[in-house]
C-alpha cells in the first residue's frame, strides 16, 4: 500500500494483475488519453487524515477522474490529502479547503467523496445532494437510522448517484462467491456468521486540553451538540464515543454483515439482540469492545456478528470473515477469496488471488478500491445504479444500528419486517435519531 503509481503506469500494470483477468478487463479502465474533457469527473474529497487520503489517491489514479479539492478541518490532513493526489501523478492542481461548504456552489464540481467521522456522514451528504453533487460516502453513511432514511430520501429527491464504500461488493472473487451462493453451491444457506478481531489499545481517561494548532474543532463537531475538546478523542478514538461514533459494529461489522445479508437474500429483521460491553480495559471507551449480535429474519434465517476489538485471534485462521452454513455445506468469504466445504469438512472449492489482501485503517489499497471507484464514475456517466447504491447498502447499515440500539437498551428488539423499524418500544425508538447543534439539523 505504500507504493504510488503514475496513472499511465497503473493502467499498463493493471493488465497483468492477479487472477489472470487483469483490472483492465474486469474493471473496464480506459487509457487516460481517451478520456475527453467533457467526460472528466471532478471530485472533492472530504476528510483526509486516514481513509480519505487513500481514497484521494485512488480517485486521482483513476482515468477520467480529477481531484479538484481536498477538504479537512485539520490543516495537517489537508496537506496529507494533497500529497496523496500529487504522488498519484495527477497533473491538474488540487486546492486545499477547510470548510467544504464553500465549494458546493462550484459548477465544475461533479461529486463529493465523504470520509469524515460518522457524525458528519449524513449531514455532509445531504448538503452535497442539495447542491446537485453525486456522492461517494464511506460506510456507515449515517450516525443513526433516521439519518440513513434522510440520505436515501435526498438521493431520490435530487436524482443523484450515491454509492456507499462497501468496497467488497466490487471485489471480483467476492462477486463470484455470492454468485456461487445464489446458484446453490451449498444449497439454501440459513445461517451466516460474521466476525472481526483487533488488538486495540486502551484510550485512557481524557483531559481537557487546548485545541491543537491547525485544527478547527468547532467545525469538526459540526452537526453534533458541542462538547469540550479532550486529548484522547481526535483523530481516531471518536469511533468509541456514542456522541460521534458508532462502535466496531459499524466501523467494521458493516462490511461483513452486508455480505451476510446479500448471501442469505434477506433485508429487514424481525428480532435483534446484542450482548457484550467494554470488557478489556477501564477507560473512556463507551461502545462495546466485545459484542455478539444476532439478527433473526422471517425467512427462517439468522446472521450473527462477533466483534472483538481487543482480541484479534483468528477464527478458522481468519481475522475477519463471513461464513454461510446450510444442511449441505459451508462457504467462507474473507477479503478477496472464498472456500467451500462439505459437511464433513472436506474442501470442495477454493478461489483466491494467490496474494494477501492487507486491510488497515486506510482500507485495502487502490488495487482493491479500483473497481468500486470506477463503478461510481460509470454510474454517473451512464445513469445506472451503482453496485453499492445507498438505498440497498443502507439496509445492511440499519442492521448494525439496530444491534447498537439493542445493546444500549439492554434488551431484544422486535422489528417490522417491511422496513426494519422498531415496534412496541418507545424508549428504543428514541435512539432512532439524535439531537443536533442548533442550526445544524439536516433537512431534506
Amino acid at each position: 500500500m505504500a507504493k504510488f503509481y503514475d496513472r499511465r503506469e497503473f493502467v499498463k500494470k493493471a493488465t497483468f494483475s492477479a487472477a489472470g483477468i487483469g483490472l483492465l478487463g474486469s474493471y473496464g479502465f480506459v487509457s487516460p488519453e481517451k478520456v475527453s474533457a467533457n467526460d472528466m469527473i471532478r471530485v472533492a474529497v472530504l476528510g483526509t487524515n486516514s481513509r480519505g487520503a487513500e481514497l484521494a489517491r485512488g480517485f486521482a489514479l483513476t482515468p477520467g477522474i480529477e481531484v479538484a479539492f481536498i477538504c479537512d478541518v485539520d490543516d495537517g490532513a489537508v496537506k496529507k490529502g494533497i500529497e496523496a493526489v500529487v504522488q498519484a501523478g495527477q497533473k491538474a492542481n488540487v486546492k486545499g479547503v477547510r470548510d467544504f461548504r464553500y465549494i458546493l456552489d462550484d459548477r465544475s464540481l461533479d461529486a463529493i467523496v465523504i470520509a469524515m467521522p460518522d457524525h458528519w456522514h449524513a449531514p455532509a451528504a445531504i448538503l452535497a445532494l442539495q447542491a446537485g453533487k453525486h456522492v461517494y460516502i464511506e460506510k456507515p453513511g449515517s450516525h443513526n437510522p433516521r439519518e440513513g432514511e434522510l440520505v436515501d430520501r435526498a438521493a431520490k429527491k435530487y436524482g443523484k448517484v450515491v454509492q456507499m464504500g462497501n468496497q467488497r461488493r466490487s471485489w471480483p472473487n467476492v462477486i463470484e462467491a455470492l454468485k456461487e451462493l445464489r446458484s446453490g453451491i451449498i444449497g439454501n444457506p440459513h445461517y451466516a456468521r460474521t466476525w472481526y478481531g483487533a488488538n486495540r489499545a486502551p484510550i485512557g481517561f481524557g483531559k481537557h486540553a487546548p485545541v491543537p494548532e491547525g485544527l478547527d474543532y468547532d467545525l469538526w463537531q459540526g452537526p453534533a451538540p458541542r462538547r469540550p475538546f479532550m486529548d484522547n478523542l481526535i483523530h481516531y478514538n471518536w469511533h468509541w464515543f456514542w456522541h460521534w461514533g458508532t462502535g466496531e459494529l459499524l466501523n467494521n461489522g458493516t462490511h461483513f454483515i452486508d455480505l451476510a445479508r446479500l448471501g442469505l437474500g434477506v433485508e429487514y429483521p424481525v428480532r435483534v439482540s446484542s450482548h457484550g460491553g467494554r470488557y478489556a480495559y477501564s477507560d473512556d471507551w463507551e461502545t462495546p469492545d466485545t459484542q455478539v449480535t444476532v439478527f433473526d429474519f422471517a425467512e427462517n434465517k439468522t446472521i450473527m456478528w462477533e466483534g472483538r476489538s481487543c482480541n484479534r485471534r483468528p477464527v478458522e485462521g481468519l481475522g475477519a470473515a463471513v461464513s454461510f452454513h446450510s444442511e449441505k455445506g459451508t462457504m467462507v468469504i474473507s477479503n478477496d477469496m472464498y472456500i467451500v466445504y462439505d459437511n464433513d469438512n472436506n474442501e470442495i472449492k477454493k478461489f483466491t488471488t494467490g496474494k494477501e489482501t492487507t486491510v488497515d485503517l486506510t482500507g485495502a489499497g487502490f488495487d482493491m478500491d479500483a473497481g468500486h471507484i470506477l463503478d461510481f464514475a460509470n454510474s454517473i456517466r451512464n445513469g445506472n445504479l451503482p453496485r453499492s447504491d445507498f438505498n440497498d447498502a443502507n439496509k445492511s447499515v440499519l442492521l448494525c444500528h439496530l444491534g447498537n440500539i439493542a445493546h444500549r437498551t439492554g434488551r431484544s428488539l422486535s422489528c417490522d419486517r417491511r422496513n426494519g423499524r422498531i415496534t412496541g418500544d418507545e424508549e428504543a425508538m428514541k435512539l432512532w435519531g439524535r439531537d443536533y447543534e442548533t442550526g445544524w439539523e439536516p433537512v431534506v
